[in-house]
C-alpha cells in the first residue's frame, strides 16, 4: 500500500512534502551520531542578534533518560512514542545578549521554530521522521529536566524510523494517510491583512 503523494500548487522542493508526522514507527533505536547530524543543521538556523536561544534536549531509547522522557508525554500520544528511537523536548530563552546587556528577546520562539524546522528536513534527508508534539506535561518537564526559569518549554519530539506502509494496522491506515495545507491565498496577502473565513 503506498500512501498518496502530497500535491503541492507551486514547484517546491520535494523535501518539504516529504516531511509529515507519522504515528507508526518500528521500535529502531536512533544512533546518537544520526541525531547529533539533526542537531547539527538545527545550529544553522537563523535568529535575532545570533542568539540561538534553542536548546535541545533528548534521551535515546534503551538510555536511563527514556523513562524520564517518556514519563512527560500523555497517554495518548505514548501509545505511539512507545516505538520511536528518541524523545526530544525543545525549549527557548527567551533573554539574549545584546552587546554586554541582557534583554528580553522578542523572537526566541519563532527561532526555536526555526531551528525546529531544520531539525525536523534534515531527519526525513537521514530516513527519519520526527513528530512533533504539544501533549506532554511542560509543567513537569520545567522540574524534572532542570529547565532555567528564563526558558519556555516549546514542543516535545517522536523520532524514529516511519514503519512501511504495507505493515500498517487496519487502525494505522486510516490516521497515518498524509494530510494536505490550505492554499496560500489563505495566509499570504499582498499589501494589509485580509479576513478570511476559517
Amino acid at each position: 500500500m503506498a500512501l498518496p503523494p502530497r500535491q503541492p500548487d507551486h514547484e517546491i522542493d520535494p523535501l518539504f512534502i516529504e516531511r509529515r508526522s507519522p504515528r507508526a514507527f518500528t521500535g529502531e533505536a536512533v544512533p546518537e551520531v544520526e541525531l547529533l547530524r539533526m542537531f547539527e543543521a538545527a545550529r544553522w538556523a537563523p535568529s535575532a542578534y545570533n542568539s540561538q536561544p534553542w536548546r535541545f534536549l533528548y534521551a535515546l531509547r534503551g538510555t536511563p533518560d527514556w523513562q524520564v522522557f517518556f514519563d512527560l508525554i500523555v497517554p495518548g500520544n505514548q501509545k505511539w512514542v512507545k516505538d520511536t528511537g528518541a524523545i526530544v523536548i525543545l525549549i527557548s530563552n527567551s533573554q539574549m545578549k545584546v552587546g554586554d546587556e541582557l534583554k528580553p528577546s522578542w523572537s526566541h520562539s519563532l527561532d526555536a521554530g526555526a531551528a525546529s524546522a531544520n531539525f525536523q528536513l534534515q531527519a526525513i534527508r537521514q530516513g527519519w521522521h520526527a513528530h512533533g508534539m504539544t501533549g506532554f506535561d511542560r509543567e513537569r518537564a520545567i522540574g524534572v529536566l532542570n529547565v532555567p526559569d528564563t526558558y519556555r518549554v516549546e514542543a516535545a519530539y517522536g523520532i524514529g524510523r516511519m514503519t512501511d506502509p504495507e505493515d500498517y494496522s487496519e487502525e494505522q491506515k486510516t490516521k497515518e494517510s498524509p494530510t494536505g495545507r490550505r492554499p496560500i491565498t489563505d495566509f499570504v496577502f499582498a499589501g494589509g491583512f485580509k479576513p478570511i473565513e476559517a
